[in-house]
């Protein structure tokens, strides 16, 4: 198997400016810093962008996971609600898991950016990565993110986190490993208890 892609993109889909505009700005600001580390390979893969509407989605989606080298996760109380983007996140953690028999590895493949926090809290499998950054700051009237000094710290930080994962990769990833055998796991369960939202009888 080559590595084909820095970074898959992980996302609930938007229909306003918003949450398009946010996704666009974060894949241009690390295209920009992430070319230099990487040989032939694309540095992001996002769905809109490489997918055709006659593609078997299911199967094109795991095997760009699996050619990938880590996964960007943006999260929204959206994200979480949607069982698409909790198994994209199951098939991460199960490729996660796999590599970590080729090698030690230096840390968590998926790197949350938190786009729009949750009214109560964020889940532990955002809180839980060992590098999560917290955009939730960003709005229309926020400057391009690649030259915002705002934000950049934290796109430098999530940048070294994938060029390491690349390099390691590239050393140690088995020279007959198949992507084409990967698939998505099942839907997983919610990531929050539902809440009771019945009204006290009086």
């Amino acid at each position: 198997m080559a590595i084909r892609y820095g970074c898959f993109f992980s996302y609930a889909h938007g229909r306003h400016e918003l949450m398009n505009r946010f996704k666009n700005t974060l894949a241009d600001a690390l295209r920009c810093y992430l070319e230099p580390y990487f040989d032939n390979e694309d540095e992001l893969f996002i769905d809109t962008e490489q997918l055709g509407g006659g593609d078997d989605l299911d199967r094109k989606i795991a095997r760009a996971m699996c050619e990938s080298v880590c996964m960007i996760l943006i999260y929204t109380p959206k994200y979480e609600a949607h069982a698409y983007t909790r198994r994209e996140y199951a098939a991460m953690r199960l490729l996660e898991e796999e590599r970590s028999k080729w090698y030690t590895l230096p840390s968590h493949l998926i790197i949350p950016v938190v786009m729009t926090q949750h009214p109560h809290k964020l889940p532990p499998q955002i809180t839980g990565a060992s590098l999560y950054v917290d955009f939730s700051h960003y709005t229309m009237a926020t400057p391009d993110l690649k030259s915002n000094p705002d934000f950049l710290p934290d796109i430098e930080k999530m940048v070294k986190r994938i060029a390491t994962h690349y390099q390691y990769q590239k050393m140690y990833m088995p020279s007959e490993h198949d992507c084409n055998q990967f698939v998505l796991p099942a839907v997983p369960s919610e990531w929050r208890d539902i809440p009771d939202i019945t009204f006290p009888k009086i």
